[in-house]
């Protein structure tokens, strides 16, 4: 399970620090793609196959699963981390997200996403009271 939030910096070269307390889970490889509001998705080597099984079971003949397939997985790129734990974020997902140098890498689960830290500000102001609001709906009883 992925928690919390780290600040990271991308350096010239379009690498990234992973945050240390996960880096053991995703040293054996890692998935990064396009995620939802312009942000990245990272997901551990397992987590992508359970996804990739999921749209594979998934009905071909339905045009959202088509679309949403095509972008998922043409925008994917696998990558290794190196030594220090750092990856590198090819340029078309960098330019999709935004990122340039200030970035935040948020635990979200079974992922981890990447934002552009100023995005990343903007999208949690936008969206605390939609959390306040829905806490009920999304967890009832908690």
């Amino acid at each position: 399970m992925f928690l919390g939030s780290h600040s990271p910096r991308l350096d010239e070269k379009g690498r990234l620090f992973l945050p240390a307390k996960y880096r053991d889970e995703l040293s054996g490889g890692l998935v990064i793609t396009k995620g939802q509001e312009r942000c990245l998705y990272v997901f551990p080597m397992e987590e992508f196959q359970r996804i990739t099984e999921a749209l594979r079971s998934a009905p071909v003949t339905a045009k959202a699963v088509r679309d949403y397939s095509r972008v998922f997985f043409a925008s994917a790129s696998d990558e290794i981390p190196d030594k220090q734990g750092r990856i590198t974020i090819p340029p078309a997902l960098r330019g999709y997200a935004g990122l340039d140098r200030d970035c935040v890498v948020i635990g979200a689960n079974t992922r981890l996403e990447i934002w552009d830290a100023r995005a990343w500000a903007d999208y949690e102001a936008e969206q605390e009271q939609a959390f306040a609001d829905l806490s009920e709906e999304v967890l009832p009883g908690v």
